[in-house]
C-alpha cells in the first residue's frame, strides 16, 4: 500500500507546521548558488500544499522566513524576498483553485514594502477560500511572539481592562500572533536536524515532533503523507497512562 492508501481519514493532524529546512545544502550538493536550492523548494511546498489539501488537512504553517534569517548574506535576504513576491504573484490564482486561504505570522512590517503589499494583496483576494488555511511564518520569533504578547496583557493590566487574576494560559495565547489559529499537532523538519528552532515554542507544547533527513526541494507529497502515518501510528497520551486512554 502506498503511504496515501495507509492514511486514516478520521484521525489526520489538524495542524501541521513545518521548518522547511536544507534549501541552501540541497543547492551546494549541486554547485549552484543558495537562491536556486530556494527557487526549488518552491514546487515542495506548492506539492505539499495541494496534498495536505487532497487528504484534507485543513491548517498548514511553513516556517518561511525566520527573524534570525535577517542576519543572512543581503544578497540571498534580496532575493528570498524577491522569490516570496515573484511566488505570490505566480501562486494566487492556484490557491484559489484548491480553496487555500493565505494567512501569515510574524513581524511583518519587517517586510520590504512591497513583499507586504503582494501578500496582504493575496491574503485578502484568498480570505474566503475553505479548504486549508496556510500560514507563512515571515520575519517569524517565537520568543518575539511571546514577548509582544505579554507586552499586550501588561498594556490591558495597566489600562484596566484586565486584572492580573484574569490571566491563564487560554488568556495568553489568545494574545500571540497566531491566534486565533489551533495548536499544531504534528511538527515536522527536513534535512537531518533535530531542533525547534524558535518556531512556534509556545503552538508545539503537545505537537508530535517528526524529523526526516530528506532536504527540503526533495520532499513531496509522498514524504508529507508518510509523517502523517507515523503521527497517526503514536499514542498521544497528554499527561495519561496508557491505561487510562484505554
Amino acid at each position: 500500500m502506498t503511504n496515501v492508501e495507509l492514511i486514516d481519514r478520521n484521525k489526520l493532524p489538524r495542524h501541521i507546521a513545518i521548518i522547511m529546512d536544507g534549501n541552501g545544502r540541497w543547492a551546494k550538493e549541486r554547485g549552484k548558488l543558495r537562491v536556486f536550492g530556494h527557487k526549488r523548494g518552491v514546487d515542495s511546498v506548492r506539492d505539499v500544499l495541494e496534498g495536505a489539501v487532497d487528504v484534507g488537512v485543513p491548517y498548514l504553517t511553513l516556517y518561511t522566513f525566520s527573524a534570525e534569517n535577517w542576519n543572512r548574506p543581503k544578497l540571498e535576504v534580496a532575493a528570498l524576498m524577491e522569490l516570496l513576491v515573484s511566488s505570490i504573484g505566480k501562486e494566487t490564482k492556484r490557491l484559489m483553485t484548491n480553496g487555500v486561504r493565505l494567512n501569515a505570522i510574524g513581524n511583518l512590517e519587517q517586510l520590504p514594502p512591497r513583499a507586504l503589499t503582494y501578500l496582504r494583496n493575496c491574503i485578502e483576494e484568498t480570505a474566503s477560500n475553505t479548504k486549508c488555511t496556510l500560514t507563512l511564518a515571515l520575519s517569524y520569533s517565537s520568543r518575539w511572539e511571546i514577548a509582544d504578547a505579554a507586552k499586550k496583557i501588561a498594556q490591558s493590566v495597566q489600562q484596566g481592562l484586565l486584572k492580573p487574576e484574569d490571566i491563564d494560559e487560554h488568556l495568553f495565547a489568545q494574545h500571540l500572533n497566531s491566534y486565533p489559529l489551533p495548536d499544531p499537532e504534528l511538527m515536522i523538519r527536513t534535512s537531518g536536524e533535530q531542533r525547534v528552532s524558535n518556531y512556534l515554542l509556545w503552538q508545539l507544547a503537545y505537537a508530535e515532533l517528526y524529523f526526516t533527513n530528506k532536504l527540503w526541494p526533495d520532499f513531496r507529497r509522498d514524504d508529507l503523507y508518510a509523517a502523517i502515518v507515523e503521527f497517526q501510528n503514536r499514542e498521544r497520551r497528554f499527561g495519561l497512562t496508557s491505561e487510562q486512554l484505554k
